[in-house]
This record gives C-alpha cells, sequence and structure tokens, in this order.
C-alpha cells in the first residue's frame, strides 16, 4: 500500500476528513473484500497523481462501524469524495481508473 494513503477510524474521521483543507476520496473497505483489494493498485495510483490537490484515506468498515452507519454504506468499495466537510460525490462498487479520474476531476 501507498504511503500516501492514510487510515482514519470513526475516533479521527472528522480530523482526518471532515476538517481537511484539501478534498479527500475516502474507500470503505475491508480485508475479505475482493473488489477491495482489485482497486487497491488505482487507489494508489491516483493518491500519487492527486497529491497536493487531493488526499485519499481508507475506513476498514469492520474496525470502524460508526461512519459507514452514517453515510449509509451498504456495499463495499464505496468511495466518498469529501469536499469542505460534505459528500460531493460517491462511487460504490469496484470501478477503472478512467472512470474514478473522470468523477475526481468533476469533483475537483
Amino acid at each position: 500500500m501507498s504511503q500516501l494513503i492514510a487510515h482514519t477510524s470513526d475516533d479521527t474521521f472528522e480530523s482526518d476528513v471532515l476538517n481537511s483543507a484539501e478534498p479527500v476520496l475516502v474507500d470503505f473497505w475491508a480485508e475479505w473484500c475482493g473488489p477491495c483489494k482489485m482497486i487497491a493498485p488505482v487507489l494508489d495510483e491516483l493518491a500519487a497523481n492527486y497529491q497536493g490537490r487531493m488526499k485519499v484515506v481508507k475506513v476498514n468498515i469492520d474496525h470502524n462501524q460508526k461512519t459507514p452507519r452514517s453515510y449509509n454504506v451498504r456495499g463495499i468499495p464505496t468511495l466518498m469524495i469529501f469536499k469542505n466537510g460534505k459528500v460531493e460525490a460517491t462511487q460504490i462498487g469496484a470501478v477503472s481508473k478512467t472512470q474514478l479520474t473522470q468523477l475526481i476531476d468533476r469533483t475537483l
């Protein structure tokens, strides 16, 4: 996993994501999730490509259940882009790097 991807928890979500000065792509994931593992390399690339413009943060839904519940995460992977503390875009399921880049570019 990339050095550029941070992990957050229920306790630190507000400071890591909601109060972030830059937009944040949040990946709600779990160890046992195959599609989550499939998109992990894409997220690594995106974290590098958008460094300084957006950060990438992961939330393990097995270890942190309050935050996914408060954002109605029902399937994983669920990717949400937060800007100024609000959800600006959501993508459920594994998608291609191109689709994810388009979603990010539209949102930023």
